[in-house]
């Protein structure tokens, strides 16, 4: 099959190649899917789980991307709760061959069903945008309705969703980013826009949530606006600031069968709106993943034409 491979951290993604490799056998409760859609995300270059196994053994040359859609291809032994021919959607494991590869070998409670009516490309899109979005809000940050919210990013792919879930669930948000995203950010929902760049992020007062995909000075500013009880989540490692009165967490997303049937019912019916903002095939991948300028939204690899 072709994938593409990465072997050398140092590179990052300059560093991916187009090959050929074997196909994935299925293990105990796995499932080989035919990847039709790949997302990635760039900053898996610089997870240790890219490069190493569980036990910390190099794994390379090994495949990046770890969100896909596609179609069930085989069953390995034991697997139940999905079948042959079935569209699905999900994210997989970090520390195994992933997702930019024409097949790839998945444990069958990482993966969705895929409706008919969505497209692979856009159920690529969803799974580390939309659960970790998801889960900052809902399971760590505890958001609830009538809460204020400040989403840093608000206009890249985990920023957005973060920003229309927070809005469909009653909470008041205030998205950030550079100038240019100002408008973006806010056609997504944004109540208000703090530019980076421009505004000073204090004026915005208190806030119930900080949802934060920045980290540095950013964060440590951000931890000050956090209200008496309120929570500090971030998916850029530990924070090096915490509130005064209130809660710092750092999480690691993790696949939720039933939070990707929550998030793709909202795309069904227009709840949701993904933020794709580059479609490549695999053969054109390592340019595409390799962009000469900024591009706001995700980046997916249409594997199957």
């Amino acid at each position: 099959m072709k994938a593409i491979v990465v072997t050398d951290e140092a590179a990052g993604t300059a560093g991916m190649t187009l090959v050929e490799r074997p196909e994935p056998e299925p293990a105990i409760n796995d499932v080989v899917v035919q990847v039709h859609a790949s997302g990635f995300v760039p900053t898996e270059m610089s997870w240790p789980s890219t490069w190493t196994d569980r036990l910390g053994r190099d794994r390379t040359p090994s495949i990046p991307g770890h969100e896909l859609a596609g179609v069930v291809r085989a069953l390995g032994y034991g697997t139940t709760g999905l079948s042959v021919g079935q569209r699905v959607f999900g994210l997989t494991d970090w520390t195994r061959d992933g997702t930019l590869a024409e097949f790839v070998a998945v444990e069958a409670r990482n993966l969705a069903p895929l409706p008919g009516d969505v497209d692979f490309t856009v159920g690529a899109s969803l799974p580390i945008s939309g659960l970790t979005a998801w889960q900052g809000l809902f399971e760590h940050g505890r958001l609830k309705a009538g809460q204020s919210v400040l989403v840093h990013g608000a206009a890249g792919a985990v920023g957005s969703t973060a920003t229309q879930l927070a809005r469909e669930f009653g909470a008041y948000v205030i998205g950030t980013g550079r100038t240019a995203d100002r408008q973006k950010a806010l056609d997504f929902g944004a109540q208000e826009f703090v530019d980076l760049g421009n505004d000073v992020l204090e004026d915005v007062g208190g806030v119930d949530v900080v949802f934060d995909v920045i980290g540095g000075d950013i964060q440590k500013r951000s931890a000050g606006l956090v209200r008496a009880g309120g929570t500090l989540v971030s998916v850029v490692g530990p924070p090096e600031a915490r509130p005064a009165d209130g809660l710092a967490i750092d999480f690691v997303v993790e696949s939720d069968r039933g939070q990707l049937g929550e998030i793709v019912q909202r795309v069904r019916d227009g709840r949701l709106r993904t933020n794709i903002g580059n479609v490549a095939s695999l053969d054109d991948a390592v340019a595409a993943l390799n962009p000469t300028e900024r591009i706001t939204g995700k980046t997916v690899i249409r594997v199957r034409p």
